[in-house]
């Protein structure tokens, strides 16, 4: 019960930011949801990798270039649904920052 009140504040989170975002856009609820399912796949399996093979990075950056990778993430997601789509790296880049802060209000960790 736990995972989908954790899928289901994700999906409205999503929501949110695709709204105040300029740059995303989506067709329909389904396209939001299943988006929102596979970014969280996708956090939960190549996020983890992502974050050792780029450690050298992240350190020197101190642990800036994890925006960058969330970005990725939001681009692969966006790439692997269909009706959902981010206009470039940028929108991606604040997608991801305030998806973030709306996720940080809403107590959703991954």
């Amino acid at each position: 019960m736990h995972i989908l009140i954790k899928l289901a504040l994700r999906i409205l989170a999503v929501w949110v930011v695709a709204y105040i975002v300029p740059g995303i856009h989506y067709v329909s609820w389904m396209a939001l949801v299943i988006f929102a399912i596979v970014l969280a796949i996708l956090n939960t399996i190549l996020k983890p990798v992502l974050k050792i093979i780029t450690l050298p990075i992240n350190i020197i950056t101190l642990g800036l270039f994890g925006v960058v990778i969330n970005a990725v993430m939001i681009l692969l997601a966006a790439r692997l649904v269909n009706g959902f789509s981010v206009d470039g790296f940028l929108p991606a880049l604040l997608f991801g920052l305030v998806l973030a802060v709306v996720d940080f209000f809403l107590r959703i960790k991954d």
